[in-house]
């Protein structure tokens, strides 16, 4: 895609045409099966978003939503029916159509990336990004087709075959051929966890999140994180993936329910409706890149550069990335082939803690990120993810 604006002292001036955000919220991430939102619908942690959307933006006319994209990964049938009927059911007219998206782990940021696309050329005036699912409900095949031509099964192309290889196979393949140590992973994710903890307990989650009732309970709390993690216990857990391997599911990410929803609109349209004052950031530009799906892992190596480039930045202007923690064999060695200060990486915790909703992961990240971004008293940040299949994403994000 084109960008039109470059190099950071533009990117950081306020124009017109700039896609900005009035509100990110997301439902609390919770364990599957186990957790706080294990018997929610993902259309009803989806509904419990849009209207906490419009709650939070009452000088916006519901009819001014013209489009909403929805990633999801599992949902039957797409999702679609069940993301539109929750649209509707939670008073957003007909004519605010919907569509879901499905990028694997990055499809809540290509939904918003979608929506701000949409924006910039005009199609539509202002809409809704975001992303639902329920591992819980729809889990059951470990996101591996159950029908599929057999011709496929058996391609001569070794990179056919390996799209539907084992997400924890691909990182064993990355801690095996980038020297990614069980030890180091251990830490690492013993490391989400305690920045997750001391995160919630100081209130930095509290104001992203809107509580979902479900069956006679309110669910408030992102509930997968460990608050005594520590690096010695991780290291008792065995290897889930192959005997002798370094993924544990104490250093992969939590199967999680969760969902997500962003409000985007013209800096112009937000100052015309009288909204000026509530915006919070806006979106510059999003880069997609692929990768061989035995070592998906490394998405974020090629998206990153990929989308500083598009931008014009340096690593050095970013103030947060936030890189998704598929592993913490895959996010270490991201961090480390990117040079990046670890730091700056995921200061409230990532996946690994917090959890991985597949479809709903990314405008999670964003919903955490800008919140984060004003408390450091930072501009600039990034969010990025490895993508199931091969690929990486990233986007660039300002705060305002």
């Amino acid at each position: 895609m084109a960008f039109a604006q470059k190099g950071l002292k533009n990117i950081l001036q306020k124009y017109p045409n700039d896609i900005v955000f009035l509100s990110v919220l997301r439902t609390p991430i919770t364990r599957a099966w186990k957790g706080g939102l294990k018997d929610a619908y993902p259309e009803e942690m989806l509904a419990t978003v849009l209207k906490a959307t419009l709650e939070r933006n009452p000088g916006l006319n519901p009819a001014s939503n013209q489009d909403v994209a929805v990633g999801t990964v599992l949902s039957e049938l797409g999702g679609s029916k069940a993301a539109r009927m929750a649209l509707n059911h939670v008073g957003y007219p007909s004519s605010t159509s919907l569509y879901t998206v499905n990028r694997a782990c990055a499809s809540s940021l290509q939904a918003i990336t979608n929506i701000a696309d949409s924006i910039a050329v005009g199609r539509i005036n202002v809409g809704i990004g975001g992303g639902m699912e329920s591992m819980t409900r729809n889990y059951a095949s470990k996101a591996i087709p159950t029908t599929l031509w057999p011709v496929l099964k058996e391609s001569p192309v070794k990179d056919a075959r390996d799209c539907i290889m084992s997400m924890g196979l691909t990182s064993e393949n990355v801690s095996e051929r980038f020297g990614v140590n069980r030890a180091d992973q251990d830490a690492f994710s013993a490391s989400s966890h305690v920045k997750a903890s001391k995160a919630q307990k100081e209130g930095r989650f509290d104001g992203e999140i809107v509580p979902v009732a479900v069956e006679g309970s309110v669910v408030s709390k992102d509930d997968g994180i460990r608050h005594d993690a520590k690096t010695e216990v991780m290291a008792l857990l065995k290897p889930v993936f192959k005997p002798d391997g370094a993924s544990t599911a104490g250093n992969s990410s939590q199967i999680s329910d969760g969902a997500a929803a962003a409000l985007m609109m013209k800096r112009s349209t937000a100052e015309a409706l009288g909204l000026g004052n509530q915006i919070t950031g806006k979106w510059v530009g999003s880069q997609v890149v692929g990768v061989a799906p035995d070592e998906m892992g490394i998405g974020p190596v090629v998206a990153i550069p990929a989308l500083l480039a598009a931008t014009g930045l340096r690593s050095d202007d970013v103030g947060i990335w936030e890189i998704n923690e598929a592993f913490a064999s895959q996010a270490l060695y991201c961090i480390r082939h990117l040079k990046l200060d670890p730091e700056r990486v995921n200061p409230n915790g990532g996946g690994i803690a917090l959890g991985h909703p597949l479809g709903a992961t990314g405008a999670r990240q964003l919903a955490s990120l800008l919140p984060e971004l004003r408390r450091q008293g930072q501009e600039v940040g990034v969010i990025s993810m490895c993508i199931g299949t091969g690929m990486g994403m990233a986007s660039l994000i300002i705060r305002e």
